[in-house]
């Protein structure tokens, strides 16, 4: 596979935005998210946010102090292009060290504005109008956005509850010669389901049959639990050649508003993501990117008590949504549990309609969820119309209230 001159396109400037069916088609896939509306309805009654995915506690005291010494030793400009040397050779060194996979920080290593920005950039660069791109359903829903602002067309595989693991069969259907980007995410927002070594060694099958690229999501990796463990795709043979490798340092240190993500490919991808990177935030976050570098180099100790501490808040509300008489998953990774509503009346429409359940939510439980139907597109609603998101990276007490509010949808 080699990369096409025609992908790299920033050079054209206003043509990203501007095109034939690029504004106009795209329009269509970008309006306001019921994130918002559920943010806002929380903020306006009081409820416990349990919509949004940001943790309520702040991130390792040793990384904000390194932040704070890097404002106060003048890292207030604009950093380069790529990133800081120091934290693309951390990320280099955590691939190394987690995964076994040796990176060059100069050439294969791009910082981004949080993983959102990663996932931009590169549908941006490396799609053509017409251009497919599969990913699972129920999806993050930059996904879709960004789909279609790039002027591609959308393919999805669907995710059945409860365990929300793909098909494979369905799968390899909805790869075809017209597939440009398999797009996964895993472990998965918002199921937390993660994909085994049996449909990761499919993609690269799929993506070697059909000349495409992969896109790998992979901010939860260090949020896993049970012992599952996370492959990244790229570590597979004949994969690295062809992947485009998205994680952040949000979540794994509960830093979410910092916005420090990254990408890692072959440099030839890396050059052309970069062409479009300049013209959405220049460069970011200069402070935080030193902080984030130090972060990284946490001994293992560190990444394996966040995991624990979120899979214990993970039970914990998984305990009090059964309680509550919800049917409930069991994510094996992110911040998200998925709960049923159904159970709790099928004769009455309010728990059979998740989006209007959790319009309800705040006065009946004073809680907030997030209809899992934000994740999917209209056609396949019927699906998933009664099951909820619900984020589980807040504080213990404030899981157990909820837990304890949630319980009273039973009286």
């Amino acid at each position: 596979m080699t990369v096409s001159g025609a992908w790299v396109r920033a050079a054209r400037g206003a043509m990203l935005l501007g095109r034939d069916g690029g504004t106009g088609d795209a329009a269509a896939g970008l309006r306001p998210t019921i994130f918002a509306e559920m943010s806002a309805l929380a903020a306006s009654t009081g409820a416990i946010n349990l919509g949004q995915g940001f943790p309520d506690e702040d991130g390792p005291q040793q990384v904000r102090d390194a932040a704070k010494l890097a404002i106060d030793s003048g890292a207030n400009q604009y950093p380069p292009g790529r990133g800081i040397p120091e934290l693309r050779e951390a990320i280099a060194r955590h691939q190394r060290r987690f995964y076994g996979l040796d990176i060059d920080a100069d050439r294969e290593v791009l910082v981004t504005a949080g993983a959102t920005e990663a996932i931009a950039a590169t549908l941006l660069a490396l799609l053509e109008p017409g251009d497919e791109v599969v990913t699972f359903e129920p999806f993050y829903d930059s996904y879709g956005a960004m789909i279609a602002l790039a002027g591609g067309v959308h393919v999805t595989v669907p995710l059945r509850a409860p365990d929300f693991t793909p098909d494979l069969d369905e799968l390899r259907d909805a790869v075809s010669s017209r597939t440009r980007i398999i797009l996964i995410n895993s472990p998965h927002n918002p199921t937390g389901m993660v994909l085994d070594r049996p449909a990761l060694e499919l993609i690269v099958e799929l993506a070697h049959q059909h000349d495409a690229l992969i896109v790998a999501d992979e901010v939860y990796e260090h949020l896993i639990f049970d012992g599952v463990g996370h492959i990244p795709i790229s570590s597979l043979p004949g994969a690295r050649e062809r992947t485009v490798t998205i994680s952040s340092g949000a979540k794994t240190f509960s830093l979410t508003g910092w916005k420090i993500g990254w990408l890692i490919a072959p440099a030839e991808l890396v050059d052309a993501i970069l062409t479009v990177k300049q013209f959405l935030t220049y460069v970011n976050g200069a402070p935080f990117q030193p902080a984030i570098a130090l972060g990284l180099s946490f001994p293992d100790s560190y990444f394996a008590d966040a995991a624990s501490t979120l899979a214990a808040k993970r039970d914990l509300l998984g305990a009090g949504l059964r309680r509550a008489g919800f049917e409930v998953s069991r994510p094996s990774g992110s911040y998200f549990i998925v709960a049923d509503a159904a159970p709790l009346g099928l004769d009455n429409p309010l728990f059979r309609d998740a989006v209007e359940f959790c319009r309800r939510l705040p006065e009946l439980a004073g809680v907030v969820g997030i209809p899992l139907t934000a994740f999917v597109r209209p056609e396949r609603h019927a699906a998933y119309r009664s099951l909820v998101r619900f984020a589980f990276c807040k504080r213990t007490e404030v899981l157990e209230r909820a837990a304890a509010q949630l319980a009273d949808l039973r009286r």
